[in-house]
């Protein structure tokens, strides 16, 4: 008998625990770090000032992107709301989860071919 996950991934959009460069503007000064993950509708990241929740911010991703071979940046610039905010344990800093709430259709595709891309591999690689 195989035993079953009791956990139930409740989010839309698959994710992926990747790295990526980014760039948070606040009222309260200006953050920059890279994601834990990241998904088509939202990115999961550590910063050094706390962010309350629901406060809105803009976003600046940097999605690695393939084109003729040759390997690029290509930036997102996006707006979001952080939708948690806890402290990192033994650490400075927190742990923030920002959901995209405004994301053109075309950089949210580049985030979910990447995304895509990512997870892929990972289902090779096992």
């Amino acid at each position: 008998m195989i035993a079953q996950k009791s956990f139930q991934e409740r989010r839309k959009d698959p994710r992926v625990r990747n790295n990526i460069p980014v760039k948070i503007f606040n009222t309260d000064g200006d953050q920059v770090t890279e994601t834990a993950n990241v998904s088509r509708s939202g990115a999961y990241c550590r910063v050094e000032k706390y962010i309350e929740p629901m406060t809105k911010l803009k976003i600046n991703l940097l999605i690695p992107v393939k084109k003729n071979d040759k390997l690029s940046s290509k930036k997102i610039n996006c707006s979001g709301v952080v939708v948690r905010a806890e402290p990192i344990p033994g650490k400075e800093g927190f742990n923030i989860a920002i959901f995209f709430n405004d994301i053109s259709q075309k950089d949210a595709d580049i985030v979910s071919d990447y995304v895509s891309f990512y997870l892929e591999k990972e289902k090779v690689a096992e």
